[in-house]
Parts: C-alpha cells; sequence; structure tokens
C-alpha cells in the first residue's frame, strides 16, 4: 500500500490547521454560512438535511486494518456509532458535531488519510477494482497508476476549479467491475500489437439527470504518456465546459454537444502540444510508485478446490457464503472475500464501529493487512487463504457480516436518500429494507440468481439507479414520494442504461413491483442459467413493462 511520503503529511498538517482556524471562526461569528460554505467543500463537510455530513476519501477503495480501525474509532467518538460507505468507494459519517470536525481531521491525518478532494468542483476521488492486485482475469495493478493520477490532480492549480465536479475510475481487467463507463473519464487495461500494456481511455461518461455511456476517445494510451492525454481531456473541458448551467456542466454534455470527433480532434492538439514534456512520466518513477503495490509475500500452496456443492449440504448458509462471496485470486491457495455490508433488513453501505474493527483485526490476521471498499457498499478481503474461509465466516458471522448474498437481489445498492440528504426527493433506505425483507429467503435469492438492484433518492444518482439490472428513482410529485422503475441497466463492460417502464409507484406498491419483475423474468427465463439481464436483453422490455403495467 502507499505511504505517505514528506509532501503529503505536510499537505494534509496543513490544510488541517487551516480548517481548524476556519471552524473556530464559523463557530465564533466572524464567517457566514455563506462565507464558510466554500472552505468546508474543500475539506469534504456537507451540511445536509439534519447535520454535517463528514465524507472521507479511501483513496482507490484500499485501507489498511489501522486506518479502518480508526474509522471505527471516530464512527465511536464524534458520530453515532456507525459510517456509511458510498458509491466513490468513500466513507461518509452522518452526524458530526462541527466544533468537532478539526480533531476528526487531525485523528485521520495520524492515519494517512484525510477528506480533500470528496467535494466540489474538482477532480474528485478515483475509483478502482475492489478485487485491483489480487484478481486472477487482470491485466495490470491499476492501483499504481491511480496513485500517480491522485498526486497529479491534488491541488492542480488549473484543475482547482472546473466547471463541475471530475470523475475518474480505472481497471486493469477486462471485466468491468469499477463502472469505468459511467465516469467522466474511464480508463481500461489495453495491450497494443506489441503486447505493450496501457489505457483505453473512455470520455463523457455519466448518471445523474442526463445519463450517457462514455465514448472511446483512445484505444492505446501508454504508461509515460498518461498524464499528458489525461491534462489534454482537462483542458479542453476547462476552456469549453458550460459555467453559465450547472446541469450542463459536466464533460458529457461538452462530448454529446460537440461530438466525439471534435472533441478528439481539440484533445490531440493539447497533447501534442505537452507531449514529452514535464507530464512525461518516467519509467523509474512508475516503478518507484508501484513498489508501494507489490504483491504480497504468497506462500507457495497448492491451489485448493472449493467443494461449494458439498459445503452447501453439510452447512447450507456457509456453502451460499462460498457460492457468492468468494472471487478467485491470480495466486494458487488463495481467494478474496466480500464482505456485505446488507444484511437483510439493513441500511446498505452501514457498518458499526465494531464491526468496522472486527473487519480491521480480520484483515490485519488473514489478509496481508490490507482490505479494500467497493463502489457496490461493501466491503473486500482481498489475499486470503482458502484454508482460512471457515474460520473468516465464523468471525463474520460473531460480527454480523456473514450474508452470502454478494450479486443477489438483497445486494442492494441504496443512497441516503431523503433520510440524510437535502438534495433527496425521496427515501431511499427504507425501499432498500423493504425489498430486502420481500426476497430475505435464502432459497427465493438462490433461484432468482444474479440481479442487481440500484436505488438513488434523486435524480443525481448517487445510488446508481441508472444502472441497476432493476433501478429505483424516487421523485416527488405534489407532496407525494414515488418511485420510478427502470430495468436493463448494465455497469460492466456492456454499458446500458435501464428503461424507464412507465408512471412511478407509491413507497408501499414497490416491493409488489418489483417481485412482479423477478416473476416475469422466472417464467421467461431459457433454463436456470440464464442471469436476468440477458433475458432482459433477449426478451426486450416488453413483457416487464406488460407486468407492471398491464397492457395499458
Amino acid at each position: 500500500m502507499y505511504r505517505y511520503d514528506e509532501f503529503d503529511a505536510a499537505f494534509v498538517r496543513e490544510r488541517t490547521g487551516q480548517f481548524a482556524d476556519q471552524v473556530r471562526r464559523r463557530v465564533a461569528g466572524e464567517l457566514s454560512e455563506d462565507q464558510f460554505r466554500p472552505l468546508r467543500l474543500m475539506n469534504g463537510l456537507y451540511l445536509q438535511l439534519h447535520a454535517y455530513m463528514l465524507r472521507v476519501a479511501v483513496p482507490y477503495g484500499t485501507l489498511s486494518a489501522r486506518q479502518l480501525r480508526m474509522l471505527g474509532h471516530i464512527a465511536r467518538k464524534y458520530d453515532r456509532g456507525y459510517g456509511h460507505f458510498t458509491t466513490r468507494q468513500n466513507i461518509q459519517f452522518n452526524w458530526p458535531k462541527l466544533k468537532d470536525v478539526p480533531d476528526i481531521l487531525a485523528d485521520l491525518a495520524s492515519v494517512e488519510m484525510h477528506a480533500i478532494q470528496t467535494s466540489g468542483n474538482c477532480i474528485r476521488n478515483i475509483t478502482t477494482d475492489q478485487f485491483a492486485g489480487a484478481a486472477a482475469d487482470e491485466i495490470i495493478d491499476p492501483r499504481p497508476v491511480a496513485e500517480i493520477l491522485r498526486q497529479w490532480s491534488s491541488l492542480h492549480p488549473e484543475f482547482s476549479y472546473l466547471p463541475r465536479k471530475f470523475k475518474i475510475a480505472m481497471t486493469g481487467a477486462p471485466n468491468d467491475r469499477a463502472a469505468v463507463k459511467f465516469h467522466d473519464i474511464g480508463l481500461m487495461a489495453a495491450t497494443n500489437p506489441e503486447g505493450a500494456i496501457g489505457w483505453a481511455v473512455h470520455v463523457g461518461g455519466g448518471m445523474g439527470r442526463t445519463p450517457m455511456i462514455a465514448k472511446l476517445i483512445s484505444g492505446f494510451v501508454p504508461h509515460e504518456h498518461l498524464l499528458a492525454y489525461l491534462e489534454s481531456i482537462l483542458r479542453v473541458y476547462n476552456r469549453y465546459g458550460r459555467r453559465d448551467n450547472k446541469y450542463k456542466a459536466r464533460i458529457k454534455i461538452l462530448v454529446h454537444e460537440e461530438g466525439i470527433e471534435t472533441i478528439r480532434e481539440q484533445v490531440e492538439a493539447e497533447f501534442a502540444a505537452i507531449k514529452g514534456g514535464v507530464l512525461h512520466l518516467p519509467r523509474e518513477e512508475f516503478d518507484r510508485i508501484g513498489a508501494y503495490f507489490a504483491a504480497p509475500d504468497f506462500e507457495r500452496l497448492n491451489a485448493t478446490r472449493i467443494d461449494v456443492a458439498r459445503e452447501k449440504i453439510l452447512d447450507p448458509a456457509y456453502g451460499r457464503w462460498l457460492e457468492h462471496n468468494i472471487h478467485s485470486h491470480r495466486a494458487p491457495g488463495y481467494a478474496s472475500v466480500t464482505i456485505s455490508l446488507k444484511p437483510i433488513g439493513g441500511a446498505p453501505g452501514d457498518a458499526t464501529a465494531q464491526q468496522m474493527e472486527a473487519v480491521a483485526d480480520l484483515a490485519k490476521t488473514y489478509s496481508f493487512d490490507e482490505l479494500r471498499v467497493t463502489h457496490e457498499q461493501n466491503l473486500v478481503l482481498p489475499h486470503v487463504k482458502i484454508a482460512h474461509l471457515r474460520e473468516i465466516y465464523d468471525a463474520l458471522g460473531e460480527a454480523g457480516l456473514a450474508e452470502g448474498n454478494s450479486g443477489l437481489i438483497t445486494d442492494i445498492i441504496a443512497c441516503p436518500g431523503l433520510d440524510f440528504c437535502a438534495l433527496a426527493n425521496a427515501r431511499s433506505i427504507p425501499i432498500a429494507q423493504a425489498i430486502s425483507h420481500r426476497f430475505a429467503a435464502p432459497e427465493r435469492q438462490q433461484e432468482i440468481g444474479e440481479l442487481k438492484i440500484k436505488i438513488s433518492g434523486c435524480i443525481n444518482a448517487c445510488g446508481h439507479h441508472h444502472v441497476g439490472h432493476i433501478g429505483i428513482l424516487g421523485v416527488e410529485k405534489k407532496g407525494t414520494e414515488l418511485y420510478q422503475i427502470t430495468v436493463g441497466g448494465d455497469a460492466t463492460e456492456n454499458a446500458a442504461i435501464g428503461s424507464i417502464l412507465g408512471h412511478g409507484f407509491v413507497a408501499d406498491e414497490v416491493p409488489n413491483a418489483v417481485e412482479r419483475l423477478v416473476d416475469t423474468y422466472l417464467e421467461k427465463r431459457q433454463g436456470a442459467d440464464e442471469p436476468f439481464i440477458a433475458a432482459f436483453h433477449r426478451l426486450g422490455e416488453a413483457p416487464f413493462k406488460e407486468a407492471l403495467y398491464g397492457n395499458a
């Protein structure tokens, strides 16, 4: 894992000290809320519906056990005993007191963490595949490049006040687990005809009010030119992105209105001017950063086979956990473990202080002191011996974290919604809880198979509803919370935006509506091996629309 150098440490220490003085002045009444707002946003502090909310950065989703333990400490000491993991691989604390925020930031700094670039019109926290550096299908570990991009983008003088916020995601595998095509810039590892590894660059993706799939702007950019190429994209966006209308200020609108060919011409012109200059990335610098992410010292183990079928007979709950929450690892005898933060009836993405400390202990004991936050609001132990899986499962059970539902219908993504967020139109958490209860039976989940439900409480789409196999969007109409349902979204390399099927439903009707969609799928699928999204592509939206609205 990356360790702060002297520049990082000084930078965070100075920022913490500056913000402590700004908070003191706000509490003393020397700053109005309007004056304080841009200062707090630069430090990840939002004013939500009921209280301040602090968003803490988890760069490329990687944490140490010590860092997670500190997050648990903060939850217990300064909040209400829990934190909420988000779809940007960050964590939010929903109830800190303003006077305590400088102390929280100081505690974070003591474990090389901060809240910088989690808010505002800047380059936000860069996200990656949660199995980076571990996955068997990986071409290259993207985290060294993500760290280089973090250092490049942190308080970049030209890009610290962009037309709008700017999000980058990257994956080192051909199977996209980072939703890269729904970001302002999405990077996927690629190889050229000579076999060299570089990056395919997509631009202009996003969700929100106007969901769009990113377009390929370059099929291959080598490591040494990536900074210059991305800087060229940002320069074009900063120059031409709209500042007169925040709803049309994202780069996706610029790409859509100007066309990818025009944007490519502009970017290539910028790139030609700066290529080979100060942004050229020397191989030795790439190797220096890469050394921080060197693979752990894996033991030479036999490729132990997990007999899931046998375990499901002996202990059905453990067998389900093995089937759904274990991911193949590049090192024989090892696996990656997804820790579900989606207990039946729970608030998706929430973890208590005690649970964070329990997972920190597991990471330290079994996973080389390393863990990950996923953009689907779960945690991952990336490097564990197959021989230790039962011990880990039992420990997770004691912590209330042994749900074997990763990728299933109860593994729901949901934003905080109207229970917390000042921007929301409707509640998200109670809808997720109701659906989770409706499909709680393990046998029912197993019958349905992979099905991703994603819920947003407003059009900003923090719950990624546009790319849910079933997406649910909360809207407000004449004082009533309604929920619009989409079907067919996909956040993988087969990127797709869900189709809106019709008018919205009141909250109590949503679980029944979801069940009708599921029943339609089960009735019409071609065998138990055809997943929901494949059946939708084959059948189209008509049978699902009829299931919700009849022939009207």
